[in-house]
C-alpha cells in the first residue's frame, strides 16, 4: 500500500457497491463498503470519508465501433481478447463487449442484428442488460476528475493467485478462496458491511474487493493495461483492462 485512498466498484442488482481498503499501515482493519443507486453517488459517499484518488470499475470503459465485413470477431476490443486468453479455463467470465451501435439499439433482437453486421457476432442478453449501467459509467467517467480504470475481477483474482482460479465465485470453495486471497493482499472483507452488505450479493462484494486491490496497484504504479498501450475508439476513451 502506498497511502492512496482508492475505491473498487462493481454493479449489483440494486445499484453499485464500492470497497475502500485500508490506505496504509496506520489504517488497519477491514475494508469499508459503500452502496448507492448511482455510481456518482457511490463515489461521493466514499469521498465524504476521504477523497478517493483512483476508482477501478468492473464495467467496460471504451466501446468498439465494429467493422462491417470480414470474419466473425472483427471489431472486438483487444482488452477482452487478451483477458480471455490469460484466463484459460475461466475465459467465459469475459464477455465480448458489443459495438456501440448495438448497445444503443432499443431491444435485444435489434442489438443482435446490429452487432452481427458490425462484428459478425451476436450479443448475449446479459451483455445487453448491462447497457444502462455501462452508459452511466461512460457519462460519469468524463466528469470524474480522477483516475478511473476498467478491471475484470477474474483477471485480478488470477493475478493474485498466480493462475486462474479453479472454482467459480458462486461456489463456497470459490468464494472462500477469493476472500482469502483478498485478505492476504490487505483487502479484508469481514463483518457487518452495513447497507452495502444487505444490498449486494456475495459475488458483488468479492468483485468490488478485487477492483479495490487493482486500484491499489494502479495508485502504486504497479498495474499494467491489457492491451499496452490501450486502444482508443471513436469515443476517445483509452480502452484497457488493468491488472
Amino acid at each position: 500500500m502506498n497511502g492512496a485512498r482508492v475505491l473498487g466498484v462493481d454493479a449489483c442488482r440494486a445499484g453499485w457497491i464500492g470497497v475502500v481498503p485500508p490506505a496504509g499501515p496506520g489504517d488497519a482493519g477491514a475494508a469499508r463498503a459503500y452502496f448507492a443507486a448511482r455510481i456518482a453517488d457511490l463515489v461521493a459517499a466514499a469521498d465524504a470519508d476521504g477523497e478517493v484518488a483512483v476508482v477501478a470499475v468492473d464495467m467496460p470503459i471504451g466501446l468498439p465501433d465494429g467493422h462491417p465485413g470480414g470474419p466473425p470477431g472483427r471489431g472486438r476490443r483487444r482488452a477482452d481478447v487478451l483477458a480471455r486468453a490469460e484466463l484459460g479455463p475461466r475465459w467465459r467470465s469475459v464477455f465480448m463487449t458489443p459495438a456501440r451501435a448495438a448497445l444503443e439499439a432499443d431491444d435485444h433482437a435489434s442489438a443482435v442484428a446490429v452487432n452481427r453486421r458490425l462484428t459478425g457476432e451476436g450479443v448475449s442478453r446479459q451483455a445487453f442488460g448491462l447497457k444502462e449501467k455501462l452508459f452511466e459509467v461512460e457519462r460519469w467517467v468524463r466528469e470524474a476528475g480522477r483516475r478511473v480504470v476498467e478491471i475484470h475481477p477474474e483477471l485480478s483474482f488470477a493475478r493474485l493467485a498466480g493462475e486462474p482460479l479453479p472454482h467459480p465465485k458462486t461456489t463456497w470453495a470459490g468464494a472462500e478462496r477469493r476472500r482469502e486471497l483478498l485478505a492476504a493482499a490487505g483487502v479484508v472483507l469481514a463483518g457487518d458491511l452495513g447497507r452495502a452488505g444487505a444490498a449486494a450479493g456475495v459475488d458483488d462484494v468479492l468483485d468490488a474487493g478485487a477492483a479495490a486491490w487493482t486500484a491499489l496497484l494502479v495508485a502504486a504504479g504497479r498495474a499494467r493495461p491489457l492491451p499496452d498501450p490501450p486502444e482508443i475508439f471513436s469515443d476517445g476513451v483509452p480502452c484497457a483492462i488493468w491488472a
